[in-house]
């Protein structure tokens, strides 16, 4: 595939974009901003919800309140907390079904990352009855209106919440894609940094590096907008200001707060600009090993962005001023080698590995012809590798 075609593709999607049916959701913000949701649903004339989550979110108890309040509202609801990291096509097929058995009109995503994409797959699949979800694959294939979607995030790093994207995991070919759709962008978010300070600190770790992921991929490709530059820009900086003591001190609402806003900023910036091939590399290891997308994200950054080379020395330059780490004397590369290696030094004070020893080798073939794939032509990537470039970068983050 030459750099040339891929270039093309680009450059087509980005003038696409700008035509597209681009929806921000309506933001409910700040503490207790979840006890407002009963009567947004009455609002919408909503009498039975389906809210989709997962067992550890029913276990510590979070959704408790949520319940209490659409019971109150005498608003129906059936509760699929079932969902798996890294949701399957079998795991949305079931969560669909409960949503028809049940005579559900709207869905609350309430969770992570891993129940927004079950709660977005099951509305792709209501608005496209006709279609299975790998007929979904890809670029804009569902285009119907999907049921009113709430969605509550308690981590803050995916951007789920406002984001086009549903990813899928096929459990038998340990494929890993995305849906994408402008349709699937949730029409209610409620931020309520509440629901994050007793997350684990791991999770808080990398999922607050999935977040800066997301804006640092989206500053330094080549379908960035003044307006994403400035949503990844704000993100860089209060991620860079707030995660260590939102890790190190959960309490801390404000903290907790500024990363939810960090994310969700994130989440628009590369919604519109697109990811590159940390993201398409982190997506075969969720499929292949099940690695936490936020970890895989975390380990795989510094590689790629140092194998980018000076393609990124001006970009990330400007992250680095934003992030605070520069002297006025530093020249773009040595701002953009001081960045890298924040970005090292954030992880290794988190407890984050600098490298994931469980990849196979045998394996690393089929990675990587499954992550050109995912990134060439579509991703608007700073430079355009090849797969033994790819190759190259699995040994490095096998260590």
């Amino acid at each position: 595939m030459n750099n040339l075609y891929c270039r093309s593709v680009q450059f087509a999607y980005k003038t696409v974009a700008q035509f597209l049916p681009w929806r921000q959701p309506l933001l409910l913000e700040g503490e207790n901003s979840l006890h407002q949701l009963p009567s947004l649903l009455t609002q919408h004339s909503i009498q039975q919800v389906l809210i989709v989550s997962d067992e550890g979110i029913s276990k510590l108890g979070l959704m408790d309140g949520l319940l209490d309040g659409l019971t109150r509202q005498r608003i129906q609801y059936a509760v699929f907390d079932k969902t798996v990291p890294n949701p399957t096509i079998d795991n949305i097929e079931d969560a669909l079904k409960l949503f028809h058995t049940s005579g559900c009109q709207g869905i609350i995503a309430f969770g992570g990352g891993s129940p927004m994409d079950c709660a977005k797959g099951v509305a792709a699949r209501v608005a496209r009855p006709e279609k299975t979800l790998p007929q979904m694959k890809g670029q804009l294939k569902v285009r119907k209106s999907i049921p009113p979607l709430f969605a509550i995030p308690t981590t803050a790093g995916t951007g789920s919440e406002t984001t086009i994207v549903s990813v899928v995991s096929n459990s038998e070919t340990h494929e890993k894609y995305a849906i994408n759709d402008p349709v699937l962008t949730p029409h209610f978010a409620i931020m309520d940094p509440l629901l994050t300070v007793n997350l684990p600190k791991h999770i808080t770790s990398t999922t607050g590096m999935d977040a800066l992921t997301h804006a640092v991929e989206a500053y330094i490709g080549r379908s960035n907008t003044p307006q994403t530059k400035q949503w990844s820009r704000e993100a860089t900086k209060l991620i860079f200001e707030n995660l260590y003591e939102a890790y190190e001190n959960g309490k801390n609402i404000k903290a907790r707060a500024n990363m939810q806003r960090a994310s969700f900023l994130a989440g628009r910036a590369f919604t519109r600009a697109y990811v590159g091939y940390i993201h398409a590399i982190a997506h075969t290891l969720g499929g292949f090993y099940n690695v936490p997308h936020g970890l895989a994200n975390a380990v795989i950054m510094p590689h790629v962005l140092e194998y980018y080379g000076d393609a990124v020395h001006k970009p990330l330059a400007e992250l680095a001023d934003i992030a605070g780490i520069t002297g006025p004397s530093d020249s773009e590369e040595v701002k953009c080698k001081k960045f890298i290696e924040a970005v090292r030094q954030m992880n290794k004070q988190m407890d984050i590995p600098e490298t994931i020893s469980g990849i196979q080798t045998t394996d690393i073939p089929l990675m990587v012809d499954r992550a050109y794939k995912e990134a060439n032509p579509l991703y608007p990537v700073p430079r355009i590798l090849n797969k033994k470039d790819l190759n190259t970068l699995y040994i490095l983050i096998k260590g």
